[in-house]
């Protein structure tokens, strides 16, 4: 998969493609959930002046990432709230005249143009990016990614060392580890007998993290210290780590999907137009 050109692309990408998927999203919510998915059914009006839910969806894709902010619960009644705001402020302009001003119609033909860069990218999302596609940059990934090595073991913390020597005695005669732990760890975990379930390396402290994985299965290590004191360490199992499913991975690689997508279609674009840049100060704004 292809990186982005730059921060500044980085930037403007993800700003047209959370407006189209915050979109489909909805789209998708609502056609789950059975909702009514009639563009005109009118969900409430200012001065007689209906709001629509064509119009919760387009303010939904609008509000971006404001709206992950908001409690799932509470978005449909933040989004009618915005929209009555708007449309009162709307009409106090339209008393005013001011639709009829140079200013607004400048503001209608950029509202426009953006309303259908972003209508003509959800057709490229739907067209572009299809859950076989997903699945089949998903198996890519499965394939070529580094096989993760994971271990469970059990760990008795104490403060010096001499406690941690007299404890790995009482393991040598025979004491259960277990019960060990329940008796003499002073770590949170002690009184799951110290189990601290499978991890992988990376997960904790470097002279623990390298001490446990050189052990084999059922091996108990020599006292180990680390900030937090001495450890005697028994390593209960080693096994491959299981990869991502499919349903953890979908959304990144939905959205890399798309980014390419997008890519390819702007530089088809760009290919077939007249595009002269008049300012010297925006020389560079094809390369962005």
């Amino acid at each position: 998969m292809t990186l982005f050109r730059s921060v500044a692309n980085r930037l403007r990408l993800f700003v047209v493609i959370l407006g189209a998927l915050t979109l489909l999203s909805g789209v998708a919510q609502a056609q789950q959930t059975g909702e009514a998915a009639d563009p005109d059914t009118v969900v409430a009006t200012v001065d007689g002046t209906p709001i629509t839910e064509a119009d919760i969806g387009f303010a939904a894709e609008d509000l971006g990432q404001d709206l992950a902010q908001i409690p799932v619960n509470s978005r449909r009644a933040y989004i009618v709230g915005v929209l009555i705001d708007m449309k009162l402020m709307a009409n106090a302009a339209k008393a005013q005249h001011l639709e009829q001003t140079d200013e607004f119609a400048r503001r209608s033909e950029y509202l426009t143009e953006r309303a259908l860069r972003r209508a003509y990218f959800v057709e490229i999302l739907n067209k572009a990016v299809t859950d076989d596609q997903v699945k089949a940059a998903y198996d890519d990934y499965i394939a070529k990614a580094p096989q993760d090595e994971e271990i469970r073991a059990r760990h008795i913390l104490v403060n010096t060392e001499d406690e941690a020597k007299a404890v790995l005695d009482e393991l040598n005669n025979g004491k259960d580890f277990a019960e060990l732990a329940q008796e003499k760890s002073i770590d949170p975990g002690a009184a799951n007998g110290g189990d601290l379930g499978y991890f992988t390396r990376g997960q904790m402290v470097q002279p623990f993290e390298d001490a446990a994985f050189a052990l084999e299965v059922g091996q108990i290590s020599e006292p180990i210290q680390t900030q937090f004191g001495w450890h005697i360490i028994k390593l209960e199992d080693r096994r491959p780590k299981a990869p991502p499913t499919l349903e953890e991975l979908a959304p990144q690689i939905r959205q890399q999907l798309l980014i390419e997508a997008f890519n390819g279609e702007i530089a088809a674009l760009k290919d077939g137009a007249d595009i002269q840049v008049i300012d010297p100060q925006a020389a560079g704004a094809l390369n962005y």
